[in-house]
């Protein structure tokens, strides 16, 4: 088996996925060539960055600028102790680098904000939405309307998470999901004011990550006009439907509310 794009040690590599009928060597290539901006490496971030770094990902960037707090250890699975009170961009190259030396890592070490959105993700095929407060959620969402991106987005809460994909060939937005007149509903606390349960970020970028491997190698059911919304308390699963709203397509600036 030959690539033009991938080495003979990377077709070793990535076997078990190039095995699987619907990736293929030809899908394998496509994750390769691929560009990804992850905006938040906490605990969604984890996953979705070790993850992506594994299946192959050609370039993976991560606009984070906190640092590393030991009430992050019990959920934000790239860091460990000894790097309490460090940059989280930092620790995270260096252990993606680890997992696999093919990939190439970017740090943006900034607040993403509607200053910095559109220059920062206009050199991406997908942007993964990891954040943990709905002001940033906007302006990942407007700035990818305005640029014509998709938009990989996951929440969580105690027990529950939701993973969706919006933006994705003219399918609904995240203000669609999420209007801003009904922010409040959708406004959950922090994990600090009402506990997480540490497996919860971990499911949930798991399936985000998996989400952005469907869009790249063009195969599978993607969540796009719909939203995935589950409990591992309860073990249940259910998938809701998204309707489009026109207007929310007709973004041309950026807003955080």
């Amino acid at each position: 088996m030959e690539s033009k794009i991938l080495s003979s040690r990377e077709v070793r590599r990535y076997g078990r996925q190039i095995m699987i009928p619907e990736i293929g060597l030809e899908g394998q290539e496509k994750l390769k060539k691929s560009k990804v901006l992850v905006v938040g490496a906490g605990g969604l971030g984890c996953p979705i960055l070790q993850y992506l770094t594994v299946a192959g990902i050609g370039k993976i960037s991560i606009v984070e600028f906190d640092i590393v707090d030991e009430s992050n250890l019990q959920r934000q699975v790239l860091y460990g102790t000894s790097d309490v009170g460090k940059l989280k961009s930092i620790i995270a190259k260096e252990r993606l680098e680890h997992l696999n030396s093919n990939g190439e890592f970017e740090i943006i070490n900034l607040r993403f904000d509607a200053s910095n959105a559109l220059s920062i993700i206009s050199d991406f095929d997908i942007i993964v939405d990891a954040t943990d407060n709905l002001e940033t959620r906007y302006i990942v969402n407007d700035a990818c309307i305005i640029m014509n991106k998709p938009m990989v987005h996951g929440a969580i809460y105690k027990y529950e998470g939701m993973v969706s994909v919006f933006n994705y060939m003219g399918g609904p937005t995240y203000r669609c999901f999420n209007p801003s007149g009904l922010s409040d509903s959708y406004k959950n606390p922090a994990p600090a004011q009402v506990g997480l349960l540490g497996v919860l970020p971990g499911i949930t970028g798991t399936l985000m990550a998996n989400e952005v491997i469907k869009i790249i190698t063009g195969n599978g059911d993607i969540l796009s006009g719909k939203i995935l919304i589950f409990n591992i308390f309860n073990n249940t699963f259910r998938t809701f439907g998204i309707k489009s709203i026109p207007e929310n397509h007709n973004i041309n600036l950026i807003s955080d509310k």
